[in-house]
């Protein structure tokens, strides 16, 4: 398949409740804030995740849509089989950079999350080289300060001896939002679809798939219900794009509508979008 011709800027809405949507290690694994001003964070890193459970489940066995990065064999490994099945050399102490190039050509090719969002395979015995990728997500922010609720939760089912022998129920703790509305942006390059990667038209048309339907397949009690709201495509008429994406993406504006009391769902929302366009760019809502 042919790379991309086309610039893409995307804008997503979602939002959570009752929920941690990422949480943060340094922080207990409560949900990530901006310290300043207390606005939620969603990690590119997460919202990668999601879109790569996503087309792992829908592409299952398909070729050129696997996943490397998942906890399934190591990673060195996979590099390692990218040059067997090339018929290079393994385990040389001084690689030729033909075969380097060769082995990440052939990973891009045959996965999907590096073909999208690039990767490091740089490690081990078998290097396939650092692979820039066309699609960049920035982290997701909170349109208002998010609250963060402490619940106290208990559990009868003991983990020792010990504690099965003290009696009562054990104490514990989980941390939600109750409610919180999140912007994400992200960006499509033709230059490293085209030179690099291969991304296609096709890779971007699952990319939206993926995109709205990331939370309807990674449902968990922790994370509590979590909906992708909207999601706008800016598609340029050209390869370096026709507009700087920070003019399109002010064209969406998320306000609430009162003040009065806190946001508890969607609708407490307006969102207004100026469909005039710069020229040579066209807007897709695709939710």
């Amino acid at each position: 398949m042919d790379a991309i011709k086309n610039r893409y800027d995307f804008v997503m809405l979602f939002d959570v409740e009752n929920g941690n949507p990422n949480g943060d290690p340094d922080a207990g694994n409560s949900p990530r804030i901006d310290p300043e001003t207390n606005h939620g964070i969603v990690s590119d890193v997460c919202l990668k995740r999601k879109i790569r459970n996503y087309v792992e489940l829908v592409k299952a066995g398909e070729a050129g849509y696997n996943i490397l990065i998942k906890p399934d064999k190591s990673l060195n490994s996979k590099f390692t089989a990218a040059y067997e099945a090339q018929g290079l050399a393994t385990k040389q102490k001084v690689k030729n950079a033909s075969d380097v190039e060769s082995a990440g050509k052939y990973m891009c090719q045959n996965y999907f999350d590096v073909r999208t969002f690039g990767a490091v395979m740089s490690t081990g015995d078998d290097p396939c080289g650092i692979v820039r990728g066309p699609v960049q997500i920035g982290f997701a922010r909170s349109v208002d300060p998010v609250y963060i609720q402490e619940i106290t939760i208990t559990r009868q089912a003991k983990t020792t001896e010990d504690r099965q022998e003290s009696g009562g129920s054990e104490m514990g703790r989980k941390s939600i939002i109750p409610y919180a509305l999140y912007r994400a942006e992200g960006f499509v390059s033709v230059a490293l679809a085209e030179k690099i990667t291969g991304f296609s038209e096709d890779d971007a048309e699952l990319l939206w798939q993926a995109i709205m339907n990331m939370f309807e397949t990674d449902r968990s009690a922790a994370r509590g219900i979590m909906s992708l709201r909207k999601l706008w495509v800016f598609k340029h008429d050209s390869a370096l794009g026709n507009s700087p994406a920070y003019v399109l993406f002010d064209k969406i504006a998320v306000e609430r509508k009162s003040n009065d009391a806190p946001a508890r769902k969607f609708s407490d929302y307006s969102v207004t979008v100026d469909t005039s366009m710069p020229s040579g760019v066209t807007l897709m809502e695709k939710i």
